[in-house]
């Protein structure tokens, strides 16, 4: 599947702002998308990019994570865990759809309509210049880290 073209996208973030991709230019930005706050693996893959967040800041990169959960969900789940970075409300399925990481999965043996795990960065220009989908969490982080280092 070919990836995308995109330019730039804005949803609201915890921390009572709006995040927009086109003012982060000049820095490295990690977008990874989650099925649900509060679930193991994304708890795990929240903790992975917060145990290595000093490292990305030393890498000129910063992360957002973004599920379809509401800002207060990200409040609560970002607060629990302490998580550095922002979390992106996408209850409209927006960043999703322009992302295409609305999957069919089957869960307990019935199809439903969720959000493949996946990241995106985007280089100093904005240039989306890698992508992983359908990823584990675990190690997923260290492995985004080290791409990021490259640039």
């Amino acid at each position: 599947m070919s990836e995308p073209v995109i330019t730039d996208f804005e949803l609201p973030s915890t921390g009572n702002t709006t995040f927009k991709l086109s003012e982060h230019r000049g820095r490295n930005v990690v977008v990874f998308f989650y099925p649900k706050d509060n679930t193991p693996g994304c708890t795990l893959e929240g903790q992975e990019f917060r145990d290595l967040y000093t490292s990305f800041g030393k890498a000129n990169t910063i992360v957002v994570g973004v599920s379809r959960d509401s800002l207060k969900s990200h409040e609560g789940f970002k607060a629990a865990h302490g998580f550095p970075f922002e979390l992106l409300a996408d209850t409209e399925e927006k960043a999703c759809e322009l992302f295409k990481v609305m999957k069919l999965k089957n869960m307990y043996g019935k199809q439903v309509r969720g959000v493949e795990r996946s990241t995106f960065v985007f280089d100093v220009n904005g240039k989306l210049v890698k992508s992983w989908r359908g990823l584990r969490a675990p190690g997923h982080a260290a492995e985004v880290l080290g791409f990021v280092q490259t640039l």
